[in-house]
């Protein structure tokens, strides 16, 4: 206890829903303006040219703001779409997922909305299913409630891992993952890392007691995001 296990595993050898058919995953971000769960999302797209829908609602565009892509491993096109409601946004998803040439829809919705209920998440896992392009629901200030996502995050912010050349410089981005509930996979924990130059995603158990190993970047704690 209180270290990492040293060995990483791929997400497509750690987590075999990475290797199924894309369908409709949701990520719960810690805290309402962490970053974490974009990045985490993007390490996970598959390595495509095709362009990304993003859909934001207005309380997601003015508490969090809008993405900031830089350094995370994608050049391209991203499809900004700014609207007002929450059933605007499931909407314009659903009509994404229509068009087999997009690399995948992202939405973001804040809060518990009455109209995403569990007929809202069953039609866009379905349309995902059905093109095969993944589709991502950011749920920011909201609870786990019903839902036909096929898999459901909680993402948090860690320190990032230490820089190989610079101790005083931030490594690798780092992220705590919770797996928590799933229909293709087993849940668990993890601590998920960045690879930028092998433009990989890493998965490491996490450990019991929640402390991490030394040497882990501390003396520069910069959140990963």
């Amino acid at each position: 206890m209180g270290s990492l296990r040293v060995q990483k595993q791929r997400v497509g050898q750690a987590h075999q829903s990475a290797l199924m058919t894309h369908t409709l995953s949701e990520a719960f971000p810690d805290t309402v303006a962490d970053a974490a769960a974009v990045g985490f999302i993007l390490a996970r797209l598959p390595r495509t040219r095709a362009p990304i829908l993003w859909v934001q609602d207005r309380l997601s565009r003015k508490e969090a703001g809008r993405p900031c892509l830089a350094g995370v491993g994608t050049s391209r096109p991203i499809i900004m779409v700014d609207l007002s409601r929450a059933v605007d946004v499931l909407w314009a998803m659903e009509d994404g997922l229509r068009c087999r040439a997009l690399g995948a829809v992202i939405g973001e919705i804040w809060g518990d909305p009455p109209a995403l209920d569990f007929t809202a998440t069953k039609r866009l896992a379905l349309r995902s299913e059905a093109a095969d392009v993944p589709c991502w629901l950011i749920r920011r200030a909201a609870s786990p409630d019903l839902s036909a996502a096929r898999d459901r995050w909680r993402i948090a912010s860690l320190p990032s891992a230490p820089h190989p050349h610079d101790a005083g410089s931030p490594g690798a981005p780092r992220w705590s993952v919770n797996l928590f509930r799933s229909r293709r996979s087993k849940p668990g924990q993890w601590v998920a890392s960045y690879d930028r130059a092998a433009d990989r995603l890493d998965l490491a158990a996490a450990v019991c007691d929640g402390t991490l190993e030394a040497g882990d970047g501390t003396a520069g704690q910069r959140a990963a995001g």
